[in-house]
């Protein structure tokens, strides 16, 4: 059911592929200087029986991307499939239901990069970009999730100097920059790069709020090629409101899916949201071991 107000998952309109070895270039500087729109190179066209699949797992299939090719050495080399997760308080959440969904077990190691009581409008405690670049350091990442948000409603002051009113032109040129810096720190490191949206709030404003900012993202990584995960209809209830509780898929029970603040997910809940998001990074990993098949098959042929 499509509920009026939700911000859907346009991860379906975008990147169908990349061409082998072509690059994603961005080019992203320091503090207050803007983004180079990113280069990107010609598409490849996935096979039309791979059309309904998510963009990312079409293009592993398809042809390889910069992002692909780092996947591919961590294949080859025998690593855990590494994926990063960003983000303030609520990236915590995602981080741990990737993790028990994607296990060292199972072949991956999840990184917690997030921070609590952060977020693009708070730059004086935080520089995200920097900090992001300080954990990365040289090593690679073959994933990166982010998921900011609730602490960015607030208006703010300007690399400028000058005030900016939450989601007035001001706030959108200077947050849409540093998001923009932001993913071309996490791409600089080869990594695949997801955005979780954030689920209804409790208090009627604060998710007004949430819901204009859930949108300004959405627009933002579809301009970029991110795959914008969707939360709302996961943990919204029949109608799209908020909701504390709500029937499990598999079960039926009643299940907790909130905490009491009315901001963030339950432990349950995170795993909920988190779901479908470790299904398509499993499908991606998968699609890019079947390049690593087909690439070291005609090797392998020639050896014996």
């Amino acid at each position: 059911m499509i509920v009026p107000g939700l911000v859907l998952d346009r991860s379906a309109v975008l990147l169908v592929g990349v061409c082998a070895g072509a690059a994603i270039g961005f080019s992203f500087v320091g503090r207050g200087e803007s983004l180079k729109s990113p280069v990107m190179a010609p598409v490849c066209a996935a096979p039309a029986a791979l059309t309904e699949k998510p963009p990312e797992i079409a293009a592993a299939l398809s042809c390889a991307a910069p992002a692909q090719r780092q996947l591919l050495r961590t294949i080859r080399k025998g690593g855990p499939v590494r994926v990063a997760v960003f983000g303030d308080s609520f990236g915590d959440g995602v981080a741990f239901g990737l993790q028990q969904q994607l296990t060292h077990k199972a072949g991956y190691d999840v990184l917690k990069f997030s921070q609590p009581a952060t977020g693009f409008t708070r730059y004086k405690r935080l520089n995200l970009e920097t900090k992001a670049a300080e954990q990365l350091g040289d090593g690679p990442i073959d994933v990166a999730v982010i998921s900011f948000g609730a602490n960015d409603a607030q208006g703010i002051i300007t690399d400028k100097g000058e005030y900016a009113a939450l989601m007035g032109p001001k706030w959108q040129e200077q947050i849409g920059v540093r998001i923009d810096r932001f993913v071309g720190v996490l791409r600089a490191h080869h990594a695949m790069v997801y955005w979780v949206g954030l689920p209804r709030m409790r208090e009627a404003e604060l998710d007004g709020d949430v819901g204009a900012i859930n949108q300004f993202y959405a627009r933002r990584m579809a301009a970029l090629g991110v795959p914008f995960i969707d939360t709302l209809p996961i943990a919204s209830d029949a109608q799209g409101n908020y909701a504390v509780y709500l029937d499990d898929p598999a079960t039926g029970k009643r299940t907790l899916v909130r905490e009491a603040d009315g901001i963030h997910m339950s432990m349950t809940g995170y795993k909920w949201i988190t779901h479908g998001l470790s299904e398509r990074i499993r499908g991606y990993v998968e699609a890019t071991r079947k390049i690593d098949a087909a690439e070291t098959a005609p090797v392998a042929a020639v050896a014996q």
